[in-house]
């Protein structure tokens, strides 16, 4: 019981600091408020204090939440903050835009570019992001192996909600739901230079961006963000990373590869 009111004061303690009094308190009440069987509103708009403009949550059972503790609270992007230079940042899986706006914050300099598949997310997402005006360039659709259509798939995966849609090749012969892109095509349209930071989570479809073609691009990235979904994607995400050296590192679910560059070969 100790152990539990000891955890509880933490994790208190970490939402007031970096989200404040006032909104920890509305947010404890929301709550209480269900536990209740009060029913609250169906969003929340909060400015944590690691970004420079409001955002908007999804409650009443969204995902939302779950990614603004991990991103917010827990901070699992702290360890990226002292990166130099940041110019540009790929944001593949880009959900309601709580990454992207971290990022824009802690990078002043940056531009980003951010892709969702789903289109609930997508509006949110825009929303979210609309106060960085031409800093960001938001694409509905989805990081692939190459060019082309995928199909969604909602529901299906991991605990179903909204930070668990993934997409995969249309097997029936339709046109597939959104449009998909392989990382260099994303890297064009965002400029043709090279990319700072590559954050990726998108939900098992790492087994195909990291795949044959990732050799192609790879030399144009400084520093990765991934969340891996399984051994099987650790495995190619790692054997894609096999002619280069980095450096290691693990912040909550993340898996963090930082000054990514070719292996020196003997002569």
């Amino acid at each position: 019981m100790f152990s539990r009111s000891r955890h509880s004061i933490a994790s208190l303690n970490k939402w007031i600091r970096r989200v404040g009094v006032q909104s920890t308190l509305r947010y404890l009440l929301i709550r209480v408020g269900k536990k209740l069987g009060i029913r609250g509103p169906a969003g929340w708009r909060v400015r944590p204090r690691q970004v420079q403009h409001v955002l908007t949550a999804r409650l009443r059972g969204s995902s939302d939440m779950g990614v603004f503790h991990q991103i917010f609270v827990f901070e699992e992007y702290s360890r990226l903050r002292d990166l130099g230079n940041v110019s540009l940042v790929l944001d593949l899986g880009a959900n309601v835009g709580f990454s992207s706006a971290y990022f824009l914050s802690c990078f002043p300099g940056s531009r980003v570019l951010a892709v969702e598949p789903d289109e609930q997310n997508l509006a949110l997402c825009k929303a979210n992001l609309r106060a960085y005006g031409n800093r960001v360039l938001l694409l509905h659709g989805a990081a692939w192996a190459e060019r082309t259509r995928l199909c969604l798939s909602k529901g299906s995966f991991a605990d179903g909600r909204e930070w668990a849609v993934q997409v995969s090749k249309a097997s029936d012969g339709s046109v597939g739901d959104v449009h998909a892109w392989d990382v260099g095509s994303l890297i064009e349209m965002a400029g043709g230079t090279d990319v700072d930071l590559l954050k990726v989570d998108i939900e098992r479809a790492e087994l195909a961006v990291f795949g044959d073609t990732a050799k192609e691009w790879l030399p144009r990235i400084r520093n990765i963000c991934i969340e891996l979904h399984g051994r099987d994607c650790k495995e190619a995400f790692f054997n894609a990373l096999a002619d280069f050296d980095y450096e290691l590192e693990y912040s909550g679910e993340l898996t963090i590869c930082r000054n990514v560059r070719a292996k020196t070969r003997a002569c």
